[in-house]
Formats: C-alpha cells, structure tokens, sequence
C-alpha cells in the first residue's frame, strides 16, 4: 500500500475527452487511493512512540529508540538487521478459500522469525500488495492481517506499496511481499562459532503447515481429490481442510525478544533457527560452524495431524516430508546445558511449546536426523 497519498491539483471548468485514460487500461488511481485512505486506523496501531507522525510524506520514519538515553542504555554497538520475505503459494488457498485475513499474518512471521534468529528485535514492516484489480475488502483484509501480525511481533507497520497489474495477474489473484529491519547489539548477535558441543537443542513447536510448501501441498489435494470447504473428521473435526491448511505461522519474536533480555549478560543461547522450506537439514545447518554437528531425536515431539493426513493422502516419503516441512517444529534454540532447562521454562512461561530434541556433537556441520 502506499505509503501516503497527496491531493492532486485539477483545472477549474469541463474537461474535454483526451483519448485513453489510466483507468481504461485497468488501473483505478481513485480506488487506490481510497482503499490507502481507510488503512490508517490499522497501521496507527501498530504505531510506538518510535514512530514519527509524517502525513503525506513518501516513506515512514522510525527513531531507533524514543528515549535517547534508554538508547544508549540498551546499545553501545546497534546493528540494524533486515530481510524480506513472501507468503509464497498459499496465496492460492487463501483466494481459493475467499478467505484474506490470514495470510498477511504469515506474511509478518515469515520476515520476523527469520530477524529474530540474529538475535534481533523487530523495529518496522513494510509491505508489497501486488493485485489484478484494487479491490477494498480483499485489501483491507490483507492489511488487517499485515497489522495483525506486526501486533504480535511488537514492530510497527510504517507503510508499503499496493500494485495494480492487470496484465500480469488474474483476476481475483494477488502476490504478497515483506521487508522488516530490526535491530542488535553486535556482541549480542548471534554467530555459528559460538556453539560449542555438548550444546542443548530445543525445539517450539510450530502452529502447522506455516508458509512453506504450498506448492507440494495443492499437489497433494489436487492428486487425492480433497475439497477445501470439506471436514475430514481424520484431519480436524471442528474445522475444514482450507480451514486447517490457513492456520497463520506461528509468530516468535515476542517470546524469543523477551527471552534474549533476561540474558544482558551470561550468552547463554548459542545459537537459533527457523525451521522452513528445507527443515532441519537446510535449516539448522546454518545456526552451525564446520566442527560440529546438530544430532535430532526424531520422535521426541508428537508430529501434528495435519502432517500425517497430507503425508497418506500424497503418498509422500518420510524423507521427502522432512525435506519440505517442518514437521510440527518451527522454531529452534542451541542452548549451553547448564541453562537448557531453565531456557525451556521460560519459554513455556511465555506462551512456548517447547521439546528438547537434540544435542550438538563434534562433527562437520550438518544436521543428523536420528530415531
């Protein structure tokens, strides 16, 4: 969406016909700067005293800190940290489904959960709404979503870009994108070198599916005939397979933010991942250095139904579902021994299902995935 929408000047007196207009080739500037002009209410609740009020201006300004001396209580060495993300194709679902104010959740997680692994806190949002057609409810759907999402995750939505593009996307289709930036105390970034074996893993669990895998997903439904508007009592007796399959992705950065502040000093959490599009080998392999590596008791979570059910309906093999998925675990900490089990109850007091579901060994860096 964009960031503000300034008034634009018009001569006084008719207007005489000028040929082909904007609005003609599928592209409503009125209609998009309505729909910008009912979304304040929901960035403006996401909004700190960080965030500096700049009405009609082209981008949204942020203070790294509203306190100067709070600021240089909390950072001698800041570090901003940024990345960007999609929801990818569970779009599909969502506009399959009529169903918009999910996904923007999901948006938010997918760039916060990856921010936070640095040891960041999560500072501003911005997203990119890309449409056939502006459409105000399916819009202001995504949005609540997007706000929704930087709520949990204690960042503020500053702005964003909406695109209308007939000619690229179908009608009814829409593309999601993200950009977060956060920021760290650089010696309080997190760094591979620092996991030591004999290391604790711990593991939260996931909400579900998340955001990755879609593609595999509707390939599932698509091979054994399922309907999304369907129960199957197997799966969740209360709620229909679309229902189940947009259930957001766990948002962590409120819990793993809290966490990282009860530790100013002792660096105790060595390192951390989210689990995403590859699992644990493609994912925890990052939070290690070349010397050693990350060994995971399969079983030493319950892996949730909806895994299983997608899983027999595909045909798919273990090894490929521990490939794409992340099999009920979203998120993973390294932690020293000593603190494994204090770090966990923490956790657990924050609103965290937590597993110990591995240990680190001296090795080459890779994951090793053990029954």
């Amino acid at each position: 969406m964009p960031a503000s929408t300034k008034s634009r000047p018009r001569k006084s007196g008719p207007r005489k016909p000028s040929g082909l207009t904007y609005a003609q080739s599928g592209v409503d500037i009125e209609a998009g700067d309505k729909f910008v002009g009912s979304i304040g209410s929901l960035l403006r609740r996401t909004h700190g005293q960080r965030v500096i009020d700049n009405p009609g201006g082209f981008a949204g300004l942020l203070r790294l800190d509203y306190n100067e001396q709070l600021f240089k209580h909390n950072y001698t060495d800041p570090v901003l940290v940024a990345c960007a993300d999609g929801v990818g194709t569970k779009v599909h679902l969502a506009i399959e489904m009529g169903k918009h104010d999910t996904v923007g959740i999901d948006l938010v997680a997918m760039n916060v959960n990856d921010l936070i692994v640095q040891g960041a806190e999560p500072l501003l949002f911005l997203d990119y709404v890309a449409v056939h057609k502006v459409e105000q409810d399916v819009l202001h759907d995504l949005v609540r979503g997007i706000s929704d999402g930087c709520k949990q995750a204690g960042c503020a939505l500053i702005g964003g870009e909406t695109a209308e593009m007939n000619d690229l996307y179908k009608p009814g289709d829409y593309d999601l994108a993200g950009f977060s930036v956060g920021v760290v105390e650089l010696k309080k970034a997190t760094d591979p070198m620092r996991v030591e074996a004999g290391d604790i893993v711990l593991g939260l669990e996931s909400s579900g599916v998340h955001s990755n895998g879609y593609s595999l997903v509707r390939s599932i439904i698509k091979h054994a005939k399922l309907k999304l508007d369907k129960v199957y009592p197997e799966l969740d007796p209360d709620r229909t397979l679309g229902e189940v399959l947009l259930t957001p992705t766990r948002i962590y950065a409120d819990s793993i933010v809290k966490l990282l502040r009860m530790y100013k000093v002792k660096k105790v959490i060595s390192g951390m991942a989210h689990i995403t599009g590859g699992g644990f080998e493609g994912n925890l392999n990052r939070a290690l250095h070349d010397k050693v590596d990350a060994s995971i008791k399969l079983g030493s979570w319950d892996t949730p139904k909806v895994f299983e059910f997608l899983q027999e309906q595909g045909g798919i093999d273990d090894d490929e579902m521990r490939r794409v998925f992340n099999m009920g675990i979203g998120y993973c900490l390294i932690v020293r021994p000593t603190f494994a089990e204090a770090v966990k109850r923490k956790l657990e007091k924050l609103g965290e299902s937590v597993h110990v579901i591995g240990k680190i060994t001296k090795g080459k860096g890779v994951v090793r995935l053990k029954n």
